[in-house]
């Protein structure tokens, strides 16, 4: 379609050239004169604005189109991208849940985090896809399609036949004008003269209307252009951008939940100071059938000295590892019934009774009722 219509401007261009020698064989003195020359100024600049309008119209056209094409592809690839994270999603869920470990959980947790905070991108993902194809693609196709772009399209058309028609019309004037020239005074030829001349004329009005309503439509339609796909370029923009940032809000997030993890089972359990101290390497809590063996050789050897029950109040929190231990909130009170070598105790706090670290709390010899009663 394109070779076509440079084609069609080659023509056009011979054309003209052949009617400006004919211009420069007749145009001087004799009948008629200038006045049917069809080139004049305003016409001129009348062709030269529909011409600029038609190529910045059809590469608007093209942009669109670019986009289009390009959004469509963007939005199949991140659906695949979507699917497969989903997937991934839930298999990280799986794993987490199912917590077949059977030394902590430290992995679970970090899976399910990571599986919450997967299905909560792809969810954003969706959406931005979503917002790509109803703010950007939609619209811009519909204009690529539309018929303001296509009605001003004809009508430029229309003036460009209707401007070829009164080329040759001027022609068959310039041809008349020299006959009536080469025989004076010959009725006939002077009526077909002033039929053709006023042909032309009436060519040339219309022409000169049709000119200004395909250039309105053309300009119309351009501006159009320019807005609307700014637009549509401002609102992926935002789309995307809105996107990322809360991709990385979800991002951060994970991460620290994770390094939260890590640190919890790689740091060794010991208070900051000024707390007490704690072996680094303090071993897990022993089995209650150890402790009531170790406690009972201890009272048949008469040292029943660890077998007392005292009060102590926690002044470093801890997490519980495991079902037999226990949490500790700094404030809370334990009964403490047993305390075993390797830095562990065992006692009762708000109910329950497990093992916890020795260290994490200090004995109170003197504690409010109140705060007894609590512990139980």
């Amino acid at each position: 379609m394109e070779a076509i219509r440079k084609q069609a401007t080659k023509l056009r261009e011979q054309v003209a050239r052949q009617q400006q020698a004919v211009l420069k064989q007749f145009g001087a003195g004799g009948y008629g004169g200038s006045d049917n020359i069809i080139t004049d100024e305003a016409e001129l600049h009348q062709h030269q604005k529909l011409e600029k309008l038609y190529i910045s119209t059809r590469a608007g056209k093209h942009f669109q189109r670019d986009i289009v094409r390009g959004v469509e592809g963007y939005i199949v690839t991140g659906s695949k991208q979507v699917e497969i994270g989903t997937k991934l999603s839930e298999d990280s869920r799986k794993y987490g849940a199912e917590n077949t470990c059977t030394s902590g959980n430290t992995l679970s947790k970090a899976a399910l985090s990571y599986g919450r905070a997967r299905a909560q991108m792809e969810k954003e993902r969706g959406n931005m896809l979503k917002a790509l194809g109803t703010q950007v693609a939609e619209p811009l196709r519909a204009m690529v399609m539309g018929a303001p772009l296509e009605d001003a399209r004809h009508l430029a058309q229309r003036y460009d036949r209707m401007r070829q028609e009164a080329e040759a019309q001027a022609i068959e004037v310039f041809k008349r004008q020299a006959r009536v020239r080469e025989t004076p005074g010959n009725g006939e030829i002077t009526i077909k003269l002033e039929a053709a001349e006023a042909k032309l004329q009436d060519l040339k009005s219309n022409m000169a209307t049709m000119g200004k309503e395909a250039a309105a439509a053309m300009a119309a339609v351009e501006a159009q252009q320019q807005r609307l796909t700014l637009q549509r370029l401002i609102a992926m923009v935002e789309a995307e951008r809105a996107y990322h940032q809360r991709v990385l809000q979800i991002l951060d997030q994970l991460e620290g939940e994770m390094i939260m993890e890590r640190q919890r089972i790689e740091a060794p359990p010991t208070p900051p100071p000024p707390g007490p101290s704690v072996d680094n390497t303090m071993s897990p809590p022993p089995s209650y059938e150890e402790v009531n063996g170790v406690f009972a050789s201890q009272a048949h050897n008469g040292s029943t000295d660890s077998m007392g029950y005292f009060l102590g109040e926690v002044v470093h929190p801890y997490q519980a590892e495991s079902d037999v231990e226990l949490n500790l909130t700094v404030g809370d009170y334990v009964v403490v019934r047993k305390v075993s070598n390797n830095g562990w105790a065992e006692g009762e706090c708000k109910g329950k009774a497990g093992w916890f670290p020795f260290g994490y709390i200090e004995r109170r010899e003197r504690v409010l009722a109140s705060k007894v009663a609590e512990v139980f």
